[in-house]
Order: structure tokens, then sequence, then C-alpha cells
């Protein structure tokens, strides 16, 4: 599918800059597949390669990162894509090793669990620090152990906006990590 850009590239790179609506629906138009493509060719999972690249696009429009040039755009498009798929292979490396493990020798040591759990926490970590901003704030001081309204005050924030990033960061990290998060949640109850 071809999209026309409404514009000239200067004036586009300008809307997107300033968070305009319709420049970011054109740009997800004209995008998307391309990405989800590229995604392919690296996770061989459709399902997957949908999921990063939709947050691709919600990274780009959540973050504070001034685009000078459309080339620049679509290269850091790209590159982030290719960073997640990154991520996601080094996850499912982690998770496809486990439950092998798991599956061969049908029981675990208390070594094995230490291990395990060491390597899920820095997986949460590091999808923790692919958050947006604001999620990632809220689930950081989540994870140190404060309540909602402590988290509140902290941020200066209302109890419900703390209570609904928290429930977008753990929908991002359960689409992200899968069966690690469930692992996650139940070693340390979420």
């Amino acid at each position: 599918m071809v999209v026309k850009m409404n514009g000239t590239e200067q004036d586009f790179i300008r809307r997107i800059n300033i968070k305009e609506e319709t420049a970011f629906h054109d740009l997800f138009l004209k995008f998307r597949n391309y990405l989800v493509l590229f995604a392919m060719r690296r996770i061989d999972q459709l399902d997957a390669a949908e999921d990063i690249v939709q947050e691709t696009f919600i990274t780009v429009w959540e973050n504070k990162k001034i685009y000078n040039s459309y080339q620049g755009l679509k290269a850091y498009l790209y590159e982030l894509v290719q960073n997640k798929c990154t991520n996601y292979l080094k996850h499912k490396q982690v998770e496809d090793k486990y439950v092998s493990y798991v599956k061969t020798t049908g029981e675990e040591t208390e070594g094995d669990y230490n291990l395990m759990q060491e390597e899920i926490y820095r997986e949460l970590y590091m999808a923790v620090r692919e958050l947006p901003e604001k999620c990632q704030k809220v689930f950081e001081l989540h994870l140190e152990g404060k309540k909602n309204d402590e988290i509140a005050e902290i941020l200066g924030i209302s109890v419900l906006t703390v209570k609904s990033h928290k429930q977008n960061a753990i929908h991002i990290l359960k689409k992200k990590m899968g069966n690690l998060f469930l692992l996650y949640t139940y070693i340390y109850e979420v």
C-alpha cells in the first residue's frame, strides 16, 4: 500500500515533532507493513513481529526525540525494530533454555532456581527499561515495594493515574515477556 505524505518531507517531520496525530497516522500507514516484514525476517513469528512494530510506533509517539530529517526518522524506525527483535530473540533464548532444561531434567535444584530467578529478573529489568517513561517510573517504584499512594505522592500524580500506568506496564510486560513474566509474578507475587 502506497501512502502519500501530506506536504513536503520537511513539513511532515515538523508535524511528527509536534506530535500531530494525522502525521503519525500517515507514518504508521506508510511504514507498518515494511517494518513487520523487516521484523519477520529476523524473528519469523508474525504475532511477535506485529507486536514489535506496534511497540516501535508507541515509542516514537511517546519519546521526546526531535527528528531532523525524513531519512533520519526512517532509519530510527528500522533501528528500533532491529533492537526490539534482538531483545525478543534474547528473551526467547532464555525462555527456551529454561523450558528445555526443565523438560530434560524433570526437576530443579535450589541452585537452578536461584539462577532462574536471576535470569528472569535480568529479563524483567531489560523489559522495564523499554517501557514508556511514565509507566517505567511507576513500575520501578512498584518493584521497590512502594504502595500506589506513595508512588502518587512521589511522582505528583493521582492514585488513579498510578494504577493506570501500572496496569499498562503489566500489560506490556506480559506481551513482551510471555511466560517469563508469569514466572516472575509467581516468584515475586507482583
